[in-house]
């Protein structure tokens, strides 16, 4: 995985580039409606199970950009264990954070909060997408298969797996998803995989108040790995949300109406040693300490497309069982759910930030295989951003911006 960086940020999202400006859009102040217990259980389970995947996948990526869509793995897991029953369940139950949720209140608050977040910004651009794509002459059950289209608006489809189009019907799936950003999550099918699940999110937000592009030079970013790199650093004039205390400095940029956000945050130690000490508590903290500033941000314009296959990770969070061909437990997906077990869960990712605002995607595959302070804030060395959305508190992305290209 990658990402992480006095604060000046240097981050490219892709935006539609002009001068300073600020969104017509009216601010909200809360959201269209009270969550569900269901959302609240969801919703804190994918947020502690983000920090968790974040911390996780970071070990072994130090001074190297990371940047993960936790909410995007969570759904296509999430719509997996749906299947799985058991010790199997209830590993990844508790991998992924809900054990104090029942299936049912696991199903609904997916449901409700993918209704949610979609269409919350009518000047951004976000949106979810869920697909099951299944071998047609493997027996699964009618019942999951009807429960994902109900619970994840998910589209269910039976391929010939060993037809030479279906991988490319499944990538173009996916590339239509995202907007042609991650154009490809499936390299190959192989011969023992029966079944793909996929979630895909695209995000494509305008900063409420842009940074003029007229100001943008030139600058130093010193990488995580020593080495120094040229640049191109956003301006940005006073006026933000920030927060900056003995351990970092943190700034909030509101896009659209202000329901999503980009949270920028500088630690002054080193950035793996605080990436790996960031948990849910220390993240809650840093958000109800934001407050009114004067300071001008100076951050830079980047681009980054990052992959992971995420097996590791998850099997170090306990979930284990869903890996092993003859442990698994998958019969909530078929009467030969015993023989099913996860041969991999891929995960690639798509940020672009400028002057305008940010463009980032997602693409989560979970494939089956059957056995056989004030101060300018000026991010000019590694940081962590988070786009989230604000109300809610849903984490969509989270990454660490360890070094940008020269």
């Amino acid at each position: 995985m990658k990402l992480l960086g006095s604060i000046s940020v240097a981050v490219a999202l892709s935006v539609m580039g002009c001068s300073e400006a600020t969104v017509s859009t009216a601010p909200i102040t809360a959201l269209p409606r009270s969550l569900s217990d269901a959302e609240t259980k969801v919703i804190a389970g994918s947020n502690d199970f983000a920090f968790d995947l974040f911390r996780t996948g970071n070990v072994d990526q130090h001074k190297a950009n990371v940047f993960v869509s936790p909410l995007s793995a969570s759904m296509a897991l999430g719509m997996t264990a749906n299947g799985a029953n058991g010790p199997t369940y209830d590993e990844m139950k508790a991998a992924l954070r809900l054990t104090g949720a029942t299936r049912e209140e696991v199903s609904d608050g997916y449901k409700n909060l993918i209704s949610l977040l979609r269409g919350l910004d009518p000047g951004t651009n976000f949106t979810i997408g869920n697909s099951i794509w299944y071998k047609q002459t493997f027996p699964f059950n009618a019942s999951f298969l009807d429960e994902s289209k109900e619970h994840f608006d998910a589209k269910v489809t039976a391929l010939d797996f060993r037809s030479p189009s279906a991988l490319g019907t499944i990538n173009s799936w996916v590339a239509a998803q995202t907007n042609n950003k991650i154009p490809q999550i499936l390299e190959d099918i192989d011969p023992a995989e029966v079944m793909f699940l996929i979630n895909a999110i695209y995000f494509k937000g305008t900063w409420q108040k842009q940074f003029d592009k007229s100001k943008t030079v030139d600058a130093s970013f010193h990488n995580a790995d020593g080495t120094t790199s040229t640049v191109p650093m956003m301006a940005r004039d006073a006026g933000v949300q920030a927060t900056y205390n003995a351990d970092y400095a943190a700034v909030d940029l509101p896009y659209g109406n202000s329901a999503f956000m980009m949270t920028v945050v500088l630690p002054n130690e080193d950035i793996d040693s605080f990436a790996e000490s960031f948990d849910q508590a220390k993240w809650n903290a840093l958000v109800n300490a934001l407050h009114d500033s004067e300071i001008p941000v100076y951050m830079p314009r980047f681009r980054i497309e990052w992959k992971r296959q995420l097996n590791d990770d998850l099997q170090k969070m306990r979930m284990q069982l869903a890996f092993v061909g003859d442990q698994a437990d998958f019969t909530g997906m078929s009467p030969l759910g015993n023989h099913l077990y996860i041969t991999k869960v891929l995960q690639k990712t798509y940020v672009d930030v400028d002057e305008a605002g940010t463009e980032a995607a997602a693409a989560t595959s979970v494939g089956m295989g059957v056995t056989s302070l004030p101060v300018p804030f000026r991010a000019d060395r590694p940081f962590l951003v988070v786009i989230r959305e604000r109300f809610s508190g849903t984490i969509l992305f989270i990454g660490k911006i360890a070094k940008l290209p020269a």
